[in-house]
């Protein structure tokens, strides 16, 4: 049986646990997948990252085991096409508020028929020389993520829901926060009545929900609510933090 991809899992019912990534690297890609995680986002909204390094980085990811996601800056052709092209198995679109917003993150991130994304057989994606079945086995394997960042694209939930070619919502809580005059109080319970709301609304329409998360705790709290893609932290946090662990419990002992 062939190995199924990971669009293919998420529509499986599987949880699948990943992380943010804004070190410039494709070894912390590899060692993502390594460490057993599912996925890495590559950040281009928040990070460094540029078309030219997720290149290395998408082919690391998936030769440690994890699927190179790339974050995009925002929600154009171009963002979107270059993503893709270089490689990814999936992409995230940042502030969708609206159907609109919605249909053009999937004309973008889909060929013909069921979008407009430009065609080029010569990319990494292509395998450099295309083929007569490039563009059914990318619109039959690419994960499109849409995030839902603000109080506008939950009021505008069931028009976003109701676009085909959409595989994830994912909430973003800091931008949650942020959009309700709260920022970074992401665990608020006005930023978990908002979240709350779409997990359950999403999941009665069947649709799959994702979100980012701090800790393992939050983490555990989104999945007990039906969320299946988690981001948990960021790369560099999760450095950060282990070295100061280690150095501590090193003074600790002296």
């Amino acid at each position: 049986m062939a190995e199924r991809t990971f669009r293919q899992r998420l529509q499986d019912g599987e949880t699948t646990i990943g992380t943010f990534q804004i070190i410039d690297s494709p070894m912390v890609s590899e060692i993502v997948g390594l460490s057993g995680m599912d996925f890495t986002i590559i950040d281009q909204e928040h990070g460094p990252l540029t078309a030219e390094s997720s290149v290395g980085m998408c082919a690391a990811a998936a030769q440690g085991g994890a699927a190179p996601i790339v974050r995009v800056r925002e929600n154009t052709e171009g963002e979107i096409q270059r993503a893709l092209d270089v490689g990814a198995a999936g992409v995230e679109i940042p502030q969708i508020e609206t159907r609109e917003d919605a249909e053009a993150a999937v004309e973008h991130a889909r060929f013909s028929p069921l979008g407009g994304r430009g065609l080029s057989p010569y990319t990494r994606a292509a395998g450099y020389n295309g083929g007569p079945d490039y563009t059914d086995t990318q619109n039959e394997e690419v994960t499109v993520i849409v995030h839902i960042e603000g109080e506008r694209g939950v009021e505008n939930l069931d028009e976003i829901m109701a676009v085909e070619g959409i595989d994830v919502l994912f909430l973003g809580p800091y931008d949650m926060s942020q959009s309700i005059g709260i920022p970074g109080q992401v665990r608020h319970e006005r930023v978990e009545e908002l979240m709350d709301e779409v997990c359950e609304r999403a999941g009665e329409a069947g649709k799959i929900v994702g979100t980012f998360a701090d800790d393992p705790e939050m983490a555990r709290r989104w999945i007990d609510v039906g969320a299946q893609y988690i981001a948990l932290l960021e790369d560099a946090p999760i450095l950060m933090d282990a070295l100061a662990d280690r150095r501590e419990a090193i003074v600790d002992s002296e």
